[in-house]
């Protein structure tokens, strides 16, 4: 069940910080949705730790899923560049991420 709230902080997180996107475009609305974004990511990723999950995999995971999914959903909704030198970034990141895991020894 802690990945299921890991997964629901990422989520919460990606949609907070798209919504601060928004939010800089003038339409001040969306910072209510920055708001609710962040405050549920933080409140999911400590559900997540109580379950047992460690903190050095779960805010790993946390950041690099954050960042990665950031950029590519930029790319598609705001149309912001996402390079080869990006993604090779990401794909870095997920490698980063899955030794991380790894050496959690689950």
């Amino acid at each position: 069940m802690a990945w299921v709230f890991l997964a629901i902080a990422i989520g919460l997180e990606v949609t907070g910080t798209l919504a601060l996107r928004m939010a800089t475009t003038g339409r001040r609305a969306w910072f209510g949705v920055v708001a609710v974004g962040y405050l549920g990511a933080f409140a999911a990723l400590t559900v997540a730790l109580s379950q047992g999950l460690g903190l050095g995999v779960a805010y790993g995971i946390w950041a690099a899923a954050g960042v990665a999914l950031t950029a590519v959903a930029s790319r598609v909704l705001f149309e912001e560049p996402l390079t080869p030198l990006m993604g090779i970034g990401i794909g870095l990141i997920a490698g980063g991420v899955l030794l991380v895991e790894l050496g959690a020894g689950h």
